[in-house]
């Protein structure tokens, strides 16, 4: 089976502008495809921005199957790859508000909605309703893709549920902030190495309203190699997740075999 070329766009976007949000992602797509990519990856929260004043997010809030996931359908669409994006999502049916991740297909139809589980800090907290599924996965050109929200990595039992439900790539929209960049630098490719699987960290960067994002996107392998990495400002990197090392990878590496699961009833 051929490798993966998935493009990471660090992006903060626009705050409050979701038109011009979607300009830049159709910007984004167009040279995702043209390099090869068949997967396109943003950031948290891309589609409105992340530091929206807290009274407003609700305005900003939409169905997951509404105006703008249909404009990402078309984007995607156009330019023939696979888009996961980040957004405010009001449940339908509760009204309730999630900070979610959709991943669209390349022509356009729904693949799988995730809601954050792990909310970080008082703003996130008082925005939002935290999901409840922690394991979202879908299998996609040969791989079974698993999604997760930035804080959502940061606790190891969240990442090997999806190793052992057999993720082979994790997608992490991110809004990773100073002074944490070391969650960049070294703790998702830990992630990497110790669930065995990729994992696309794809940050925002820059200030907006009283945060200072890191950017540090990095796509990290499961030998625990970081096969590409960002710098600090506005960028579009691509890197290739390939089965072949990822077999080699799970072959060599004992973790999830020498696992005793009878001993750790005391983490619950």
């Amino acid at each position: 089976m051929p490798p993966l070329r998935i493009a990471l766009l660090q992006s903060s976007g626009r705050l409050g502008d979701v038109a011009e949000n979607l300009k830049a992602l159709d910007e984004a797509a167009a040279r995702a495809a043209q390099g090869g990519a068949g997967l396109l990856v943003t950031s948290e929260m891309f589609l409105t921005g992340y530091a929206l004043d807290l009274a407003d997010v609700p305005s900003y809030a939409e169905t997951r199957d509404g105006m703008s996931a249909r404009a990402i359908g078309e984007i995607a669409r156009r330019h023939g790859l696979a888009v996961l994006y980040g957004y405010p999502e009001r449940d339908a049916e509760t009204g309730t508000v999630h900070n979610s991740a959709q991943l669209l297909g390349p022509d356009g139809s729904p693949l799988a909605n995730y809601r954050k589980t792990h909310l970080f800090g008082c703003f996130e907290q008082d925005a939002f309703t935290p999901g409840d599924t922690p394991v979202v996965q879908v299998e996609y050109a040969g791989l079974r893709i698993g999604i997760m929200i930035c804080y959502d990595v940061e606790f190891p039992e969240n990442v090997r549920a999806h190793a052992l439900a057999g993720t082979d790539l994790l997608l992490v929209p991110t809004a990773q902030m100073h002074p944490f960049q070391f969650v960049a630098e070294q703790l998702v490719p830990v992630r990497a190495f110790e669930s065995q699987m990729y994992i696309a960290y794809v940050n925002r960067t820059g200030p907006e309203g009283e945060f200072e994002f890191v950017g540090l996107s990095c796509l990290a392998a499961p030998d625990g190699a970081t096969r590409t990495r960002a710098g600090r400002g506005e960028e579009l990197v691509l890197g290739e997740v390939d089965p072949e090392l990822l077999a080699a990878s799970r072959e060599n590496n004992p973790y999830l075999r020498d696992r005793r699961p009878s001993l750790y009833a005391s983490l619950i």
